[in-house]
């Protein structure tokens, strides 16, 4: 009994690592901008967001997880062995869009990093992140990423949860803000971005990549089971640090820009470095710009993987950095992400719009998934049960919703 007892945790550990390396994606300059404009315009009101859009994002990342760890296969490669042709290139040609908008926000935030620390302007410095962020995707291999982007996550949150222990938080308000919804005049455009921002198209098509990469032994339903028992936790843990990272962000916006309403809505993510400045003092901008930058290079590599997973995908190859499918589902990801910045006048509303447009693609990524996972016929038994598929539409319908708000209110 003692020796199992000792085994249980390091088992557990054995498995941590895609959730976390999915966690970055929304722990990245988009969810920055989307989370500052979000508290600095509307104080604690779209907390709630962050919540319901943490509660799906758990429910749908361990389905596409599921998806990859019974099948072997990843979103993309699923898509092309069981959906027809002609609907499977339109599904998979709107996340690579997705994938193109999410690249060019980290590496725009990048750019921005260095144009705070160092004095580059953003668009050659968003071709050097873009140099950087390629030499690193095509040179490293997938655990040695996860180490560092683990690395990454945890210095940028901790300044972040850090602050809210000291700053002037409003925790009743806050509280309210987590579970009441709330739709601000004019608001529908960020409640938008920090849903596109957390519950990201392509994060669904990198986890089940990852997950099923490790290539554990299909025939063994006795592996399966207990892959997925720790990939739930593996989830689980690594959404619960995002949701306290994003409300964080939105906690210290509120509180440091807000003011009832009377205050600055940011709009430059280079002035909120001023957030550390009660923890940080002088050193805050700089400590911020420091975190931004690791945000930004770490969160573009998953962002370059999630395109080479999906491009390969179309063509149904895995994905591998060695074969010409993944190598240009890479580039066609990272280098127009690129070449967009070059023609973006405002990097701020830049990122929140690239994140809206991550929800807006959203609904139809969440429908074939649920189409895939419920089905025997590529998931054998463990396709969803009944109840699970109840909660996933009611997800999938939920964003649907909300996208038809955002048309009707107008972006």
């Amino acid at each position: 009994m003692i020796q199992k007892h000792k085994k249980q945790p390091l088992n557990f550990l054995k498995y941590i690592g895609p959730g976390l390396l999915v966690t970055v994606g929304f722990i990245d300059p988009g969810n920055w901008a989307s989370n500052i404009a979000a508290g600095s315009g509307y104080g604690y009101q779209l907390l709630w967001m962050v919540t319901l859009s943490t509660i799906m994002l758990i429910l749908l990342q361990h389905n596409a997880a599921h998806l990859g760890i019974v099948t072997g296969l990843c979103l993309s490669e699923a898509a092309s062995t069981y959906i027809n042709r002609i609907l499977k290139n339109i599904i998979l040609s709107t996340a690579m869009i997705a994938s193109i908008a999410t690249a060019m926000a980290e590496i725009l935030g990048g750019a921005i990093a260095l144009q705070m620390l160092f004095s580059i302007p953003i668009k050659p410095g968003s071709l050097l992140i873009l140099v950087i962020v390629l030499f690193c995707t095509f040179t490293n291999a997938y655990r040695r990423i996860e180490k560092l982007i683990i690395l990454f996550v945890s210095l940028i949150g901790f300044s972040f949860l850090f602050e809210i222990c000291i700053a002037g938080i409003d925790w009743k308000q806050a509280a309210i803000g987590w579970v009441k919804p709330s739709f601000p005049a004019h608001s529908m455009p960020v409640i938008m971005s920090v849903l596109g921002a957390v519950v990201m198209p392509h994060n669904l098509f990198l986890h089940s990549e990852i997950i099923q990469s490790r290539q554990w032994s299909l025939a063994d339903d006795a592996v399966i089971q207990k892959q997925l028992k720790y990939e739930f936790r593996d989830t689980l843990f690594s959404m619960i640090i995002g949701w306290a990272i994003n409300s964080a962000m939105i906690l210290m916006a509120a509180a440091s820009f807000y003011q009832n309403g009377n205050g600055t809505t940011v709009d430059d993510l280079a002035v909120t470095g001023s957030m550390l400045a009660p923890l940080l003092g002088n050193m805050a901008s700089l400590v911020f710009a420091v975190a931004l930058l690791l945000s930004g290079i770490s969160s573009s590599i998953t962002a370059g993987m999630a395109g080479g997973t999906i491009f390969s995908g179309i063509f149904n190859k895995p994905y591998d950095t060695s074969g010409k499918e993944t190598k240009l589902g890479i580039l066609v990801t990272m280098v127009p992400a690129a070449v967009i910045i070059l023609f973006i006048s405002s990097p701020f509303q830049g990122l929140i719009y690239s994140q809206m447009l991550l929800a807006v693609q959203l609904p139809i990524t969440i429908f074939t998934q649920i189409c895939l996972t419920s089905s025997k016929r590529v998931m054998g038994r463990y396709a969803n049960s009944r109840r699970l598929n109840i909660v996933l539409w009611i997800t999938a319908l939920t964003v649907t919703f909300l996208n038809i708000g955002l048309f009707i209110t107008g972006f």
